[in-house]
């Protein structure tokens, strides 16, 4: 596709979200390898199977736009608005996530492979049998996002928000959780989850839980958590 093709199509797509006629654009199976799409308004855009290998995005508005299966290596995303995004199957090894915006986005399946989540926002996102080895998440908030099946072996969560997040057959060894929130997250269903069990499912040693204090009246449920990788 031309540059100047895909600078029609967007720029039909604004006026069609604007309401003032234009086109949904649709870039499905398009061959954007590489492309310039810095700040694109891409808002709902329908991008299914599209080759996006190296595009840079950084601080587009994808915002539930249809990216299912497509190709996303090592594409600059920092900052991108995909809150509410279809990214079911989506490749995004090695891609740029830093501080981007993820919320309800639709990542089931998705390979994630040593991208870079550090700040992002994936709120109840779906990250449902995702492959999210080695991946940088430190710092990234998600809180309530389902990660049953995903794979997190590696991964970094240090400072990571996991609150109510569902981990059910998550593979966790050797993932890297010091200062992580883990308060109401679901590791295994219908099990009372202690020290000794988690620090089993995740392959580390737990040197300190802290226990809270409201007055003079102690907490019993932790709500921090500092684990220590076993070497």
């Amino acid at each position: 596709m031309t540059n100047q093709k895909l600078k029609e199509i967007i720029e039909s797509h604004a006026f069609f979200i604007d309401g003032k006629g234009g086109q949904l654009a649709d870039l499905s199976d398009a061959n954007l390898v590489g492309a310039k799409l810095e700040g694109a308004k891409l808002r709902y855009a329908d991008l299914r199977y599209a080759n996006l290998v190296g595009a840079n995005l950084e601080g587009a508005n994808l915002k539930g736009a249809h990216l299912g299966y497509a190709d996303l290596r090592s594409a600059d995303l920092r900052g991108t608005d995909l809150e509410g995004a279809n990214l079911r199957g989506a490749k995004l090894e090695g891609a740029k996530l830093r501080y981007a915006d993820l919320r309800y986005a639709n990542l089931v399946g998705a390979n994630l492979e040593g991208a870079n989540l550090k700040g992002a926002h994936l709120g109840y996102a779906d990250l449902r049998s995702a492959d999210l080895r080695g991946t940088d998440l430190e710092g990234a908030n998600l809180r309530g996002a389902k990660l049953e099946g995903a794979n997190l072996e590696g991964t970094d969560l240090e400072s990571a928000n996991l609150v109510g997040a569902e981990l059910r057959s998550a593979k966790l060894r050797s993932a890297k959780l010091e200062g992580a929130d883990l308060r109401g997250t679901i590791l295994e269903e219908r099990k009372q989850m202690t020290n000794q069990r988690l620090a089993d499912l995740l392959g580390v040693k737990v040197c300190n839980v802290y226990a809270w204090k409201r007055g003079d009246q102690k907490i019993s449920r932790y709500n921090k958590m500092i684990l220590n990788l076993i070497n």
